[in-house]
């Protein structure tokens, strides 16, 4: 089977291709095409891939291309993870919002609809590629913000398209090993879109276990999640939130934690990233070595101004990227790949069409709920609706999204300033305006997009 990588030089490639390589099913991926627009980055990216394949019997081929017809031609299936704007876009993206007093960050809040403005014409255009050259293909999109690219593509491909992420699974892990349970047998019932998502039950052979960590002041506390939002707090809520509802619940002191650090997760990846690959094409047989080194570093930093650590001095190391047994977001993909493939049933929190299962959103809109997938697609699984608060705010930041693919689809600044001005954490017209006026300014990528 054909896999094509969009973005195949991208720094995160050699997670998805370990993970290929300790498949041992039948049939996998032989074959995985490596498409990227920088041939400089795509050459070192496969020269550490080819690197991480020593020692590993029939290796999937490598076939890097600049050119995303030939990458994307006969692929069973593709796995997208661009960054359209580089790491530049993604510093200013982080920086006009901080200029205007509100949260920087490349997904949550204004600076991640900034990055989908300029994302989703050229996410919509490889999924008609798709659509004509690889009609039968399943895509595993991971291009942030995942939840808006993924409802964009599926304008195109439907169902066939799913939105990729690890922060679910990888809470459903802490939480097993908190307790002392094996995660392979745990269930999460789990609801919310990308980024912005609540486990309410964690079942343990049919008995939920989570009022057991609620009650434990010290297991509770002991976990990433009571570190960012206190142990207090999470038994108020009576749910687990995603980590990344840090800055929704806690929105003012995340914004003057990252202004007073003085520098942004954007600012520290493309200076370190910058190295990484300038040594890295120097490196030879020891360029694998490098980017396990850089990972280190870059997953120690992860969400520090959450988790009481500065990019330079970071709070903790992330098992989910450091170790290659738990794979993280690739190890998503493989299982998906898996259960399509070979019918190995599979249920995961995945970002998928709503399709009814949350009575207050449309059936249309793209969710992040159990989803069960089998060699018959992807099937969201009927769950409990969600209470008042968390429909309240899946609702509004879906209506943000919308009017964010709208803009982006027909050029329109009113679009793009009513999705800046109705997020929760804009809640300002005349901020919104400036936002938009600042992102047409820095970044030529939306620019481009909402000037045409």
């Amino acid at each position: 089977m054909k896999l094509c990588i969009l973005g195949g030089g991208g720094f995160r490639t050699p997670y998805v291709y370990q993970a290929l390589l300790r498949d041992h099913g039948s049939p996998r991926i032989d074959e995985v095409a490596l498409y990227d627009v920088d041939e400089s980055r795509l050459h070192t990216m496969t020269a550490i891939l080819t690197e991480l394949a020593t020692g590993f019997e029939d290796a999937p081929a490598l076939a890097p291309t600049t050119d995303l017809h030939r990458a994307v031609e006969g692929s069973d299936f593709v796995f997208a993870a661009l960054r359209v704007g580089g790491l530049e876009g993604r510093r200013c993206d982080e920086h006009v919002a901080l200029d205007l007093g509100v949260l920087g960050q490349e997904t949550t809040g204004p600076g991640g609809l900034a990055y989908a403005i300029r994302t989703v014409p050229v996410m919509v255009e490889a999924a008609r590629v798709i659509r004509d050259l690889a009609p039968n293909a399943y895509v595993m999109n991971f291009t942030n913000p995942a939840g808006i690219i993924t409802e964009a593509m599926q304008s195109v491909l439907g169902d066939r398209v799913l939105g990729i992420c690890d922060t679910p699974s990888g809470l459903g892990r802490r939480v097993a090993g908190t307790l002392g349970l094996d995660h392979t047998r745990v269930q999460m019932d789990y609801v919310g879109l990308n980024h912005l998502g609540w486990m309410r039950r964690l079942l343990y052979d049919g008995r939920d276990v989570l009022p057991e960590l609620l009650a434990d002041d010290g297991k509770l506390a002991a976990m990433e999640e009571g570190h960012v939002f206190g142990v207090d707090w999470i038994r108020t809520l009576g749910v687990i939130p995603n980590e990344y509802l840090f800055y929704y619940y806690n929105n003012r002191d995340a914004v003057r934690t990252i202004v007073d650090s003085g520098k942004t997760r954007g600012d520290f990846l493309a200076e370190s990233q910058a190295s990484f690959y300038e040594r890295a094409a120097q490196a030879g047989d020891s360029a694998a070595d490098l980017w396990r080194t850089t990972v280190a570093r870059r997953s120690a930093s992860y969400m520090a101004e959450a988790k009481g650590g500065t990019q330079d001095a970071p709070a903790e190391v992330r098992e989910r990227e450091t170790d290659p047994a738990h794979q993280g977001y690739a190890g998503v993909a493989l299982g998906v790949m898996a259960a399509i493939s070979r019918n190995e049933r599979q249920t995961m929190i995945l970002n998928v069409r709503n399709s009814g299962t949350i009575a207050g959103l449309p059936a249309d809109a793209v969710v992040e709920v159990p989803t069960m997938v089998d060699a018959n697609g992807v099937h969201p699984l009927t769950t409990d609706q969600p209470d008042l608060h968390q429909i309240g705010l899946m609702a509004q930041v879906k209506a943000v999204e919308r009017h964010t693919i709208a803009a982006a689809l027909t050029g329109s600044k009113d679009e793009a300033l009513k999705a800046f001005a109705l997020h929760p954490l804009v809640d300002s017209v005349a901020v919104a305006r400036d936002l938009v006026r600042g992102y047409v300014d820095r970044i030529p990528e939306v620019a481009a997009v909402l000037t045409r």
